[in-house]
């Protein structure tokens, strides 16, 4: 009979009950937390993520992703190593933020669509903030500089990118999923041919594919909301414990090695954990440091997503077989390429550090729908036309690389 390793269940449960004892012996803070933790999902990500729940459902129902998934393949298996259909995934995730990507994945590795080492690939470089927190939340809100916005979108955007170049080497010997049948015609026709047999194959009313796709999202907005509210409650009162003195030291001390301030430990503390307040902390950190290295740090923060993302993205995962290391190092890579590119762009992205840097349409609290599709509208059209041109603009590098390949070495 096989020996059973105990060690991880008590670990586990060891946490669990020592978790318990400061709620206990620290409840107000606890409530404190949670009521932030409420605010953080009800004020942002309910009315930031819910619509996207819900169009994104429908979309894959009417068979639309499909229809994309046939116009980018050409050029998203030879850069990236993922079918077409994950050009959708991309532009929905930088559109809406984490975690839609991860639930798009999903959506599709419960469709065979992607495999398990194409869907790592997938949530790994196209889980990221959406613009609307990086500019109204973050730039505004919490650096009060609109035109930070700017440096952190490259920063944080283009890392993305680069992770995506990265992620494409990961299970390199996995077979890729098959490409899906041509038909005789343009890729137009191909595409549409696709969304036809797509829809056929769903085939719910549109009736009952409304009420599906608004019930599975409400289902998954709770969870999302529930994880944050426990995150933000087990960071407060762990630091109530006086229990995150020991990482605060380790954190202070790798600060201290990189050059960047000490006092930004509580910002890089609380990000690790929950994205919202570490981007608040670094915002708010003190007036006299240099505000490039608390602008690396936010980039960092969220690059990472905290510990609250990566959970929603597991919670998201968890059906499939698709795991969850490889998005932890994407993350923890990510976080760090965003820092080191805000700091080598800080000098010359200064010149475009104006008032007018960025469009943010005023938000008025009279009419707080309207407000929020007119901020939502115009951010991810722009975000999903970016990222669509930085797709073609890679394709084109990849295959004038491969032609010069061809032509210099004779072979492919």
């Amino acid at each position: 009979m096989p020996k059973r390793d105990f060690t991880p269940a008590l670990l586990i449960s060891f946490v669990i009950v020592a978790i318990i004892i400061c709620l206990v012996l620290f409840p107000h803070d606890g409530f404190q937390a949670a009521v932030r933790g409420v605010s953080i999902w009800w004020d942002v990500l309910f009315p930031a993520l819910f619509p996207f729940f819900v169009i994104s459902e429908i979309l894959l129902g009417f068979g639309i992703v499909h229809f994309f998934g046939t116009l980018l393949d050409p050029m998203m298996r030879p850069v990236f190593r993922i079918p077409g259909i994950g050009g959708f995934v991309l532009a929905m995730g930088f559109a809406a933020g984490y975690p839609v990507s991860a639930k798009l994945t999903s959506q599709l590795w419960d469709q065979k669509l992607v495999n398990r080492e194409e869907g790592e690939r997938l949530v790994a470089f196209t889980t990221s903030s959406d613009p609307i927190f990086l500019i109204g939340a973050v730039s505004i809100g919490f650096f009060h500089d609109a035109s930070l916005a700017l440096i952190l979108a490259v920063a944080h955007y283009g890392g993305s990118f680069l992770i995506g170049l990265l992620m494409r080497f990961h299970g390199r010997k996995s077979i890729p999923t098959p490409q899906p049948p041509k038909e005789k015609g343009s890729v137009w026709k191909q595409a549409f041919i696709t969304m036809h047999k797509a829809r056929n194959l769903d085939g719910r009313p549109l009736g009952t594919l409304l009420s599906d796709a608004i019930l599975n999202s409400f289902r998954l907005i709770f969870v999302v909301g529930g994880l944050v509210v426990f995150f933000s409650v087990v960071l407060t009162i762990l630091t109530s414990a006086q229990v995150m003195n020991v990482f605060y030291v380790l954190i202070t001390s790798v600060l201290t090695i990189t050059g960047l301030p000490h006092e930004l430990s509580q910002a890089v503390m609380n990000g690790l954990f929950e994205v919202t307040l570490g981007a608040k902390a670094a915002g708010g950190a003190p007036a006299d440091l240099a505000l490039a290295s608390k602008v690396a740090i936010g980039a960092f923060i969220l690059s990472w997503g905290g510990l609250s993302v990566h959970a929603q993205v597991v919670s998201l995962l968890s059906h499939t077989n698709m795991r969850y290391l490889p998005f932890l190092f994407a993350r923890f890579i990510h976080a760090i390429l965003s820092a080191v590119i805000v700091l080598l762009i800080w000098d010359p992205m200064q010149r475009f550090r104006s008032p007018q840097a960025v469009f943010k349409p005023l938000y008025d609290t009279a009419t707080p729908i309207m407000s929020y599709i007119k901020l939502l509208v115009p951010l991810s059209a722009m975000v999903i036309a970016l990222a669509f041109t930085v797709i073609i603009g890679l394709f084109l590098a990849y295959s004038l690389l491969k032609l010069v390949y061809e032509k210099v070495g004779g072979t492919r």
